[in-house]
């Protein structure tokens, strides 16, 4: 049986070189844009595997349009790729109300509802495979990106609850992290808040790199695509997946970081449990808690 891909986010970017892999990889893609005349080009090289689909990830009705026309054309749908979003930088008080929404609706809410609208058909299939494409900004803060960061921050811990959430479905969840590639993440989808005094050595520095040439990503879209080919097909899936050498070393510190803070607190953390308190976690009920949410 041939795997039925859905990818959000197709026309451009690492989006683009997703859905040429899975389709050069003889899968079914319903590849879905903004503007379907920029997927032309796969439709005339892949008759009968690709179904282009018309699709504004902030438009609820239109999702369930697009899940519909995708089991309608193809029966199933075995893989999602939630790849659509965009980038942007700024003080966080900088951000205008719709900016905020904007960044919110198209690379948090709107995975979650792809999501939601698709999880009925791989429940009733008992299986499936999703990936959130989030970002090593769902790992670490960086200044400059807090709206941007927040979205990702949320749709890398949504990935992480849902994956448990599913598993015994026999769907597996992946939150991809990458760092930078050579995509237009910094370029033509790049937009900018206005600047404001007292953040030019922490925003305005981050907007000046962005903008300037010495900002050279290392990644590659298309290894990045091969890598999610392969990573659909894996048995054991991993939760997190970091993308870019630059993005591990990056974590690496931040994690180092984070310990070295934990730890330095951990005497206030545990200060504030009640006397008479009873380590749950030690309890059979903790035990099994601790099973589901695979920390044990």
């Amino acid at each position: 049986m041939t795997k039925v891909w859905f990818i959000t986010g197709s026309a451009r970017g690492l989006g683009r070189s997703i859905t040429k892999a899975a389709l050069a990889a003889g899968y079914r893609v319903a590849a879905t844009a903004r503007n379907t005349e920029h997927l032309k080009e796969f439709a005339s090289d892949y008759p009968g595997q690709l179904l282009a689909v018309p699709l504004d990830v902030t438009d609820q009705e239109q999702i369930k349009q697009a899940v519909a026309q995708t089991i309608a054309q193809f029966g199933r749908i075995d893989v999602l790729i939630n790849n659509a979003g965009f980038g942007i930088t700024g003080a966080a008080e900088a951000f205008t109300d719709d900016q905020v929404r904007s960044q919110l609706e198209t690379n948090l809410y709107a995975p979650i509802e792809v999501t939601r609208a698709i999880l009925p058909y791989m429940r009733r299939q008992r299986s499936g495979r999703i990936m959130q494409i989030s970002s090593i900004g769902g790992r670490i803060g960086t200044p400059g990106v807090s709206i941007y960061q927040a979205a990702k921050f949320g749709l890398s811990g949504f990935a992480e609850a849902l994956s448990r959430e599913v598993m015994p479905l026999g769907i597996k969840v992946t939150s991809v992290e990458p760092g930078g590639f050579r995509t237009d993440w910094a370029g033509a989808s790049m937009s900018y808040a206005p600047a404001i005094e007292g953040y030019e050595q922490t925003v305005g520095f981050v907007t000046q790199f962005l903008k300037g040439d010495g900002f050279v990503p290392m990644g590659d879209p298309d290894k990045a695509a091969k890598v999610l080919i392969d990573l659909a097909e894996h048995p054991e899936p991993p939760i997190h997946l970091v993308l870019g050498s630059e993005a591990a070393a990056m974590l690496q510190q931040t994690d180092a970081m984070r310990k070295a803070e934990f730890e330095k607190w951990l005497t206030v953390s545990t200060s504030t449990d009640a006397d008479d308190a009873v380590n749950f976690l030690e309890t059979e009920a903790g035990k099994a808690y601790a099973k589901i949410k695979g920390v044990e």
